[in-house]
């Protein structure tokens, strides 16, 4: 495979991953915008903005609930197409794997938002598990200092999902859930960045 074709495949994966890190960071600040007071970070889960957990009737207000779940679907899809095409950059398959399941948890999340009391679990359980694997994997395709963020960031969403009921009573329901989540979107937008600069040259 050419070189210079490789470095620009590089660079456009590094460019979707940027950017769905960001869409999904700006999708998620401008869904609470319109969401009605009362909602609160350390006690509304992420996922709220679209559709509530059905316990017993969920609730969903509009116009949060369309751009959080519009936002998870774009945001899932440029994760994947990030995904396919670092894998044609000859990439090992556990690089893209993890990434991969990735953009398929997120894209579940916002097809099947929170009332959905089967569906919308699995793919945030599986978006959180694969994206804390993924940090930590994409910490070999980089250099030092800037791998070992990478990893702390895997570790951290990892630490949070799995101990959540340690922190729970600390930072509540939602605090918990941005200390899983939110570390992901600073990976995706660092590795974007990273991989931008490193295949972006010439």
């Amino acid at each position: 495979m050419n070189n210079n074709s490789v470095f620009k495949k590089g660079a456009i994966s590094g460019l979707l991953l940027f950017i769905a890190g960001a869409i999904i960071l700006m999708g998620i600040i401008t869904a609470e915008i319109f969401y009605p007071a009362g909602y609160t970070t350390a006690y509304s889960e992420i996922s709220d903005l679209g559709a509530t957990r059905p316990l017993p009737n969920s609730v969903s207000y509009q116009p949060s609930a369309s751009i959080f779940n519009a936002t998870m679907v774009i945001g899932g899809l440029l994760i994947l197409a990030a995904s396919l095409i670092l894998f044609r950059t000859g990439k090992k398959w556990f690089f893209v794997l993890f990434p991969a399941l990735l953009g398929i948890g997120i894209l579940g999340v916002g097809v099947f938002p929170g009332n959905n009391a089967f569906f919308h679990p699995v793919f945030a359980l599986l978006t959180f598990i694969s994206g804390g694997l993924a940090a930590i994997v994409s910490s070999r395709m980089t250099q030092a200092p800037f791998c070992y963020l990478l990893a702390l960031l895997g570790v951290i969403t990892l630490s949070f999902l799995f101990l959540s009921t340690v922190f729970i009573p600390i930072l509540g329901d939602g605090g918990t859930e941005r200390f899983v989540a939110y570390p992901l979107i600073i990976w995706m937008i660092g590795l974007g960045g990273y991989l931008i600069g490193e295949n972006g040259k010439g």
